[in-house]
């Protein structure tokens, strides 16, 4: 009798102890669901061969990345978790970034990342990790910290005569006065638009910031509860853009659906991991170059996003788990073919050019490392949803040939300082 039970106990213990390391077969089927805002086919593909990766060790697990219109993303993942359905991870935007981490929605990751043999949890970067730390504690991993810059279609603007922005960067002479004036000549041929903002729209204002930042302007104070919208900086920015659209003519207006990456522009400023979209049949001569400096001097911008692993979710654990799977050394190296990476290791040139072959030496210095080092993040704030609809609201008065620019700015403050100062 003594024997058996001690037979029977070992196998219980042995059964314990593999449940407790993971191993597969004794555990449930597990299904993870991550939101993401992408449906690039180059995207989903890396992100399969990541979490094939994952189930190789955990072959209980499905991770389904579930691709959600951008327009619509947050609002949706919000809507979800107030449902009760929330997912288990999710891609966050920067601007939402406050929202998510301060309100306890984020599982805290430290510790399950400094348990990862290899991981080097250390190795982040302080400056891109911050907006997604409170008290200490990361809550959710940036896994692209992508630097705003100007593709350009040198054919279009050799056609209407004007210097292309490398000419110009050669010259010393990369300004926005010079940018505008090259939008202006190649609208003025007539056979394409001069400069577009991808993903404005005349909606998502705070893509502005890669132009207005330019003339140091910001769109409230340092500690997020007084406007700015309405000083000088911001009112010369916004005058230089509303000339461009309404006086010269060099970018498009309300109502005009422009593409660079169909042919349809000169130059668009958007971030690097837009290249994918370059066209691979009939391709341009194309050209990637740092902002264009302002009145305020050289200047850089990024935008970011961070995956988080929802408190909520059923699956928080092995959430974390893949989260830091997807994330590690090995993964992030893959991940910055298409996002820049957290990790100060692979912020070079020998990393980002292997992983970016379209890029030659000089841009993944002078747009990703430097962009990286240097730039702003978009602007984002608490209760971001709301500050970002009462803005744009203010603004439409703004998209019109004969609007007082100061008024308008002047009228914005009005509305959204009662929502700062909460």
């Amino acid at each position: 009798m003594n024997r058996t039970l001690k037979t029977s106990a070992a196998c219980l213990g042995i059964v314990l102890g593999l449940a407790a390391t993971g191993t597969a077969w004794a555990q449930d089927a597990v299904n993870l669901r991550m939101t993401i805002w992408s449906a690039n086919e180059a995207h989903l593909a890396m992100f399969n061969e990541i979490a094939e990766g994952f189930k190789a060790t955990h072959p209980n697990v499905t991770v389904t990345f579930d691709s959600l219109p951008f327009d619509s993303y947050t609002t949706t993942v919000t809507t979800q978790i107030a449902g009760g359905n929330p997912p288990d991870l999710a891609w966050i935007l920067e601007t939402t970034a406050a929202d998510f981490v301060n309100s306890g929605a984020l599982a805290p990751l430290n510790d399950a990342f400094a348990a990862i043999e290899g991981y080097d949890l250390w190795d982040l970067s302080i400056p891109a990790t911050e907006l997604w730390t409170r008290d200490g504690q990361l809550y959710a991993y940036p896994f692209s910290t992508s630097p705003f810059a100007m593709f350009v279609n040198n054919d279009l603007i050799t056609a209407a005569g004007a210097k292309t922005p490398a000419e110009l960067i050669a010259a010393g002479e990369w300004t926005w006065d010079n940018a505008f004036a090259t939008a202006k000549a190649v609208a003025d041929a007539g056979a394409a638009d001069g400069l577009v903002v991808r993903d404005f729209n005349f909606q998502n204002w705070q893509n502005l910031a890669s132009i207005w930042r330019g003339w140091g302007a910001d769109p409230w104070s340092a500690d997020g509860k007084t406007c700015a919208f309405a000083d000088q900086p911001m009112v010369d920015a916004m005058t230089a853009i509303h000339n461009a659209m309404f006086a010269e003519g060099g970018m498009p207006g309300p109502g005009e659906n422009v593409d660079f990456f169909a042919g349809d522009a000169a130059m668009t400023i958007t971030q690097i991991s837009r290249a994918s979209l370059l066209p691979k049949e009939d391709p341009f001569a194309w050209d990637l170059v740092p902002l264009p400096a302002g009145p305020a001097g050289e200047y850089y911008v990024i935008g970011q996003a961070g995956v988080g692993v929802f408190g909520k979710s059923a699956n928080k654990d092995v959430a974390v788990e893949f989260l830091g799977y997807m994330t590690n050394p090995e993964n992030s190296q893959k991940l910055a073919q298409f996002f820049p990476p957290a990790r100060e290791s692979l912020l070079n040139a020998e990393t980002l050019g292997s992983t970016n072959p379209l890029l030659s030496a000089e841009q993944i210095q002078t747009v990703v490392i430097d962009g990286i080092s240097r730039g702003v993040v978009l602007p984002g704030h608490t209760n971001f949803a709301q500050i970002q609809q009462t803005i744009r609201s203010g603004l439409d008065a703004l998209w019109v040939p004969d609007a007082d620019v100061a008024a308008v700015l002047g009228n914005v403050c009005s509305s959204v300082s009662p929502l700062l100062a909460r």
